[in-house]
């Protein structure tokens, strides 16, 4: 079933190109709380990196396969079919395919904000860069927009500070910023400690 919302169709699906597939299937809101609905398919060995939905709080429930899932500071885990996680904003976390066939889940991101367009664009650009991590101006240019929302806990604070800013600063003098002209506006920040 196909919803439009905010001028947009679903189901949305965008891949990574290694091993990471993830669809948006449509938004609702519930008590005043808009949500999106998400299911992933993720191959064995994959998964996103250590990561920080800053306003976001996500909820993973697995329909096949094995799940290993990391919090930051505390042991990892693993879930099986049907057992789910939900990881609280702020929280830093992990989770990755940890069987040995596709790992299938689904699940619902509130509230959503950027979440559609920065994977999107992290995603596409992971693709077509072609080794599993995206472009280092498109890291540094959607890292350094959406810092309020997303961080990303393996790239290095000074790295963050220091390099990113030159990387943006050098690729928009070659005109590299113009794909992501139309690029919402991240949320302000809600809590302290975003770097």
């Amino acid at each position: 079933m196909k919803t439009l919302t905010m001028e947009k169709v679903y189901p949305v699906t965008i891949d990574n190109g290694h091993g990471e597939r993830l669809t948006f299937l449509g938004r609702e809101i519930r008590d005043g709380v808009e949500y999106i609905q998400v299911e992933n398919q993720v191959s064995p060995g994959a998964g996103p990196p250590m990561h920080v939905h800053h306003q976001q709080h996500e909820s993973l429930h697995v329909v096949e396969g094995k799940m290993g899932i990391e919090i930051l500071g505390e042991q990892p885990y693993f879930l099986h079919k049907g057992e789910s996680a939900t990881f609280e904003a702020g929280s830093a976390h992990r989770f990755w395919n940890a069987g040995d066939s596709v790992l299938h889940c689904k699940g619902e991101i509130w509230p959503p904000h950027n979440i559609e367009y920065f994977l999107g664009e992290i995603y596409r650009s992971s693709r077509e860069h072609g080794n599993g991590r995206p472009e280092a101006f498109d890291a540094a240019f959607l890292l350094s927009k959406y810092r309020t929302e997303f961080d990303m806990l393996g790239i290095p604070v000074f790295v963050k500070r220091l390099i990113f800013p030159v990387i943006v600063w050098l690729g928009k003098m070659q005109g590299k910023e113009k794909r992501f002209q139309n690029a919402p506006e991240a949320q302000p920040a809600r809590s302290v400690g975003i770097i």
